[in-house]
């Protein structure tokens, strides 16, 4: 490989932020203590943490507000401490997020059938409105779904020769 000397010049966009005439934040340099009144204010007390809540690490501490409605639990728990434990720039952080998420609607169905209740998935997946709007995508679906399932048992029960 040839090592050329690059003319940083003739990239467009090169180093538009060098000019401080054009950077968005130079006039908030040249402020005056008349500017900066408005600026204090006394902090409102802080949300008391009376469960567990996962935050970033790249945050030293826990935001002012957090949701309480869904503390971390069971399986998906397990796998939400295991992604905060990595910095929210990586697959290691997103994935194993989303991957819970999955996991925890199958821990409420089956949280809801330990205490009796039947869910209705039609309903509560907004299958009507998808059935009004988009009727052949909601039969693809359905299809899928279907030959997905019917071959995964099939699979599972096929006898050994």
């Amino acid at each position: 490989m040839e090592n050329k000397t690059i003319d940083y010049n003739q990239i467009k966009g090169w180093g538009i932020d060098a000019d401080p005439k054009n950077d968005p934040t130079y006039p908030m340099r040249k402020r005056s203590e008349d500017d900066h009144k408005g600026y204090s204010w006394e902090r409102p007390p802080l949300q008391p943490v009376n469960m567990e809540v996962l935050h970033s690490i790249e945050r030293p501490n826990i935001t002012a507000v957090f949701g309480t409605a869904m503390p971390p639990t069971g399986l998906s728990g397990k796998i939400r401490r295991y992604a905060f434990q990595y910095g929210e720039g990586s697959f290691a952080h997103w994935l194993p997020l989303i991957f819970a998420d999955r996991i925890n609607v199958v821990e409420g169905i089956i949280d809801d059938l330990k205490q009796g209740k039947l869910p209705n998935i039609w309903k509560e997946r907004g299958m009507k409105a998808q059935w009004k709007y988009d009727k052949a995508g909601t039969l693809k679906s359905i299809a899928v779904t279907a030959l997905i399932t019917t071959a995964a048992i099939a699979f599972l029960t096929r006898k050994k020769r």
